[in-house]
């Protein structure tokens, strides 16, 4: 085959992806200190990533030094599999931070370890679900007829999964006006506690927490909805350049993640300064129970 730039940058984008996912992925699983609930979803998400940057790179060794059917069938799973999960992993963690919110004074309990534990029995098995689909015959391989805009993706399959990331799209932008009236009001009660209505700090505690989910519902609906409105639209005749710019905003979303859940934490950040400098064992002593900042 002859080589498609396109694909070039998809293998690069998913090498970055991969190192970069990876980092957060051993900070997490390595680090004693991280066993709250926010970290076992943020290290979820980490790994859907890097299992979606790996894909990558196998897609592109596949299809250019070993073609075969079957193992370009086993590299397009990987990859159904790991955006699914990474998908479903920022709504589990929207989930998080709503409930943090809702069951303050509850959260720090037994009940929300096991809560966040079915969430990612859940994630992870729709996950691996629809990417067994393609395996075990759900594609179009032997009826091209049934082919999709992303071959081998069956039309229906491909609708599916669109269907199920605006599904997800509007569940996050439910739970986020929640979290920002229930910002707000929190913001609000304060002020008035100590007098400072009017002041500035709680106009700018109110649009912080406005501004959050405003960039997290911002960057996920520009790198995910051209793939989801493509998958719905698409046809199977439409040129390769199509499908190749709807699906790299939605990998640039895996090379995103780290930097919006991973690295602006603070106890993270401590843990990877402290790695880099060779000063501090890399698990801090600390324990935290609280969700990431909204």
């Amino acid at each position: 085959l002859a080589l498609n730039p396109w694909d070039v940058v998809l293998c690069i984008s998913g090498t970055i992806i991969s190192c970069e996912n990876a980092i957060v992925v051993v900070v997490i699983f390595y680090s004693p200190a991280f066993r709250a609930p926010m970290f076992l979803l943020i290290g979820s998400l980490a790994t859907a990533d890097l299992l979606a940057g790996v894909g990558l790179m196998l897609h592109f060794a596949f299809v250019y030094f070993i073609p075969s059917e079957a193992v370009s069938l086993l590299t397009v799973g990987l990859l159904v599999s790991s955006f699914t999960a990474s998908v479903c992993s920022l709504l589990a963690i929207t989930i998080d931070r709503y409930l943090s919110l809702y069951n303050a004074l509850t959260y720090c309990s037994a009940r929300t370890v096991t809560r966040t534990h079915i969430m990612l029995l859940l994630t992870w098995g729709a996950s691996v679900g629809h990417g067994l689909l393609p395996v075990l015959g759900w594609n179009c391989l032997r009826e091209p007829s049934a082919c999709s805009a992303v071959r081998p993706l069956t039309r229906s399959h491909l609708v599916l999964l669109s269907a199920c990331v605006l599904a997800v799209l509007a569940a996050m932008l439910q739970l986020y006006v929640q979290i920002c009236r229930i910002v707000c009001r929190h913001a609000q009660q304060i002020a008035v506690q100590r007098h400072f209505l009017a002041s500035s700090r709680y106009g700018s505690g109110s649009r912080k927490g406005i501004a959050t989910p405003a960039v997290i519902l911002g960057t996920l609906a520009a790198c995910w909805l051209p793939f989801a409105i493509y998958g719905l639209l698409g046809e199977r005749g439409s040129p390769a350049l199509c499908a190749h710019a709807a699906l790299l905003p939605a990998a640039y979303n895996s090379l995103l993640n780290p930097v919006i859940y991973a690295f602006r934490n603070r106890q993270i950040q401590k843990v990877l300064w402290a790695t880099c400098c060779g000063c501090v064992s890399p698990s801090p002593p600390f324990r935290s129970r609280s969700p990431s900042d909204v």
